[in-house]
């Protein structure tokens, strides 16, 4: 049996059944659906795989269409849009039951000089000096989909800088900042760190847009699920070292929260920009 890691590379690693057509699966989890930030990684996956390796990701836009079925697979079909000299683009839809529940444009570009600057880093606490919280404090049991998923080990760990969102107790500024980092080394594959950087990045930035309306995750107040998710890679970055998400809500309306994050590297260097619409529905 292996790790909770070794569980998320496999997840990522499609089954390829056609020149563009691949098939990934679900963890048994016990979900309801799909965590959005599966299918982004492995949408990811889908398009690098058909691609020149030496040409990473630089940005990327997706739409979250349907609910995803956890039960069965997911077939993700690659349209090669353009090969250029400098840049790559794919589009990728992914299929469940003869429909497409999610959707997403990618772009690639070859390594090439230019001009650089960077956002200073956030000055926080660094990992090593925040408590790593007890388990019930990181994922309360009432919240689990079932006993298994409460038990299971997570393949990202997480450090917030003050109260984890779930264990807030009163309503908050549109702010957090979380370090995150896989449990265990990944290989050197630049595709594989940004799809599990993609993945993880789905964890707490809708959470971030419900600070100022709630007074817990766990609070019945919305009914909440990604609809659409943007991200830009600016430079190279290792999810199996640790990145500092700094997440901010500058909007929420029509039953929609916005929240936009960069990610920083522990060099102080931001390497990822972030964006993410999410339903905010009052449940009544």
């Amino acid at each position: 049996m292996g790790t909770a890691l070794d569980d998320l590379v496999d997840i990522l690693d499609l089954e390829q059944l056609e020149v563009n057509l691949f098939r990934g699966v679900s963890p048994e989890e016990g979900r309801v659906r799909v965590f959005g930030g599966q299918v982004l990684g492995q949408a990811l996956i889908a398009a690098g795989r058909t691609v020149d390796s030496d040409i990473p990701v630089h940005s990327l836009h997706a739409y979250f269409l349907r609910p995803g079925d956890p039960h069965v697979p997911i077939v993700f079909d690659v349209d090669r849009i353009r090969d250029g000299r400098s840049f790559t683009t794919r589009r990728v839809v992914a299929i469940q039951h003869g429909r497409a529940i999610f959707n997403m444009a990618s772009s690639f570009q070859v390594d090439e000089p230019g001009p650089e600057h960077s956002d200073p880093m956030p000055d926080v606490p660094q990992p090593e000096e925040l408590e790593v919280a007890p388990r019930p404090e990181w994922r309360r049991p009432e919240l689990a989909r079932s006993a298994a998923e409460w038990r299971k080990e997570q393949p990202i760990e997480m450090r917030f800088v003050g109260v984890p969102t779930w264990a807030r107790t009163a309503r908050r500024e549109p702010d957090q900042d979380v370090w995150q980092r896989t449990v265990g080394t990944l290989p050197d594959e630049p595709l594989l760190h940004a799809a599990i950087v993609a993945y993880a990045s789905d964890f707490m930035l809708l959470s971030t847009a419900t600070l100022p309306h709630s007074t817990g995750w766990g609070e019945a107040s919305f009914m909440t699920a990604s609809l659409d998710h943007v991200m830009w890679f600016h430079r190279p970055c290792r999810a199996d070292e640790w990145l500092l998400y700094h997440l901010h809500s500058p909007a929420a309306a029509y039953g929609r929260g916005l929240s936009l994050g960069g990610i920083f590297r522990r060099d102080g260097v931001q390497c990822v920009t972030i964006a993410q619409e999410g339903l905010m529905r009052p449940v009544k």
